[in-house]
């Protein structure tokens, strides 16, 4: 791959963003310098700038007269070009040019680009932009955007997927999964946890439909006219995750619903029941991980270690005294394990009364000791909180 680095007068602030067009829906840069400039093409991350701090930076390092660095483009086949690097400074400057976007002055007071002195918008669009094209195949031109992309905000996983498998199907996805403006992103945005401009919301639907092989599915869809199998899937899951529960609570956002629904979705259930099950554990103040009610209920109650409970139920302490309180009188020992080892006599017979003694997990609950009957043993006061965690 080769970098020339173009020469003036095609590379100032006006001349790039003659023509530029911004799509306020996607909050996405589409065409600058007259229609020949790409700005965001597929492989390139969404516009992140847009929080009021480091658009409005970029802008003002400009018009005190300092440089805002290298921006690199790629030459086409056809002519035109796409922005490599830079499409975060070039869609800040276009936005405020065609004033999308407004500056505080000195005065603290919003200013827009058709608001500043004539000699100050004649100064901005003449300042010169250092650019150079890039020209190769393109395996160089995404291993060289990689690097380029190390500095400043740090390409995540799924931003630097899409450069390597980008082209019709990057973009379709994209244009579904990393849209804002999407109806159905509040919906889906209950169950799958991330920003959609940073491409997680894009990367949750993928991990659901390739079982988390995400490289070898972009890999083997790259050339897809569409995304369609995706959005299905993944509408899908979601779809049978909100008929399922009738609610939604906030830990329910992150879950591996995709996996559920890969594990249980032919399973019926009764939605009603379900939900009022829900608000129950909820309700209750042993379950200390409420993010597991869901998984735990789905899979027929089975895993208490998902509900993270260190409380016993009643019926379970109940049982567990009357059993140990019928053999220790059997024996003529303690209904406590532990007083019964004490070389005192009176202590190793000791019969306490229920309201005298705690349930205790034989196999300690922070140790991953399950909160079940089979790990239920009474203990006498004093010793149950002599042994504490152990």
């Amino acid at each position: 791959m080769k970098a020339t680095l173009l020469s003036n007068p095609f590379t100032t602030v006006g001349e790039i963003c003659e023509g530029f067009i911004y799509n306020e829906l996607e909050a996405k840069g589409l065409y600058g310098w007259n229609g020949r400039l790409v700005i965001q093409p597929e492989y390139q991350r969404n516009y992140i700038y847009n929080d009021g701090k480091r658009d409005v930076a970029v802008v003002q390092s400009l018009l005190k007269g300092y440089p805002i660095g290298l921006l690199y483009f790629v030459k086409t086949a056809d002519g035109h070009y796409e922005v490599l690097d830079g499409q975060q400074r070039i869609t800040s400057l276009g936005r405020f040019v065609t004033d999308k976007l407004d500056i505080l002055d000195a005065r603290n007071l919003p200013r827009r680009f058709s608001s500043l002195e004539s000699e100050s918008r004649a100064r901005l669009l003449a300042t010169p932009l250092t650019v150079y094209v890039c020209e190769g195949e393109e395996a160089e031109i995404k291993e060289w955007f990689k690097t380029i992309n190390i500095a400043g905000v740090p390409l995540v996983q799924q931003e630097l997927r899409n450069a390597v498998y980008s082209g019709a199907f990057v973009t379709a996805a994209k244009a579904v999964f990393s849209n804002s403006g999407n109806s159905r992103m509040q919906k889906w945005k209950c169950y799958a946890k991330g920003n959609e401009k940073r491409q997680e919301i894009l990367e949750r639907a993928l991990d659901w439909v390739s079982r988390g092989d995400i490289d070898g599915y972009m890999s083997r869809h790259r050339h897809d006219p569409n995304c369609d199998e995706l959005e299905r899937h993944f509408t899908t899951v979601i779809d049978w995750a909100s008929g399922v529960f009738k609610g939604v609570k906030p830990e329910m956002c992150g879950l591996e619903w995709g996996r559920f629904y890969e594990t249980w979705h032919q399973k019926p259930y009764n939605p009603d029941e379900l939900w009022a099950e829900v608000e129950k554990l909820y309700a209750d103040e042993a379950v200390e991980k409420k993010g597991g009610i869901f998984e735990y209920l789905l899979c027929g109650r089975t895993k208490t270690c998902l509900l993270n409970v260190r409380y016993f139920d009643k019926n379970v302490v109940h049982s567990a005294y009357a059993r140990q309180t019928k053999e220790a009188k059997t024996k003529n020992i303690s209904n406590c394990p532990l007083c019964a080892l004490s070389h005192n006599a009176a202590c190793a017979a000791k019969i306490w009364k229920e309201e005298e003694m705690e349930a205790d997990h034989i196999t300690a609950w922070k140790c991953g000791g399950p909160t079940d009957a089979a790990n239920c043993q009474m203990l006498c006061k004093t010793h149950n909180r002599a042994k504490g965690d152990r």
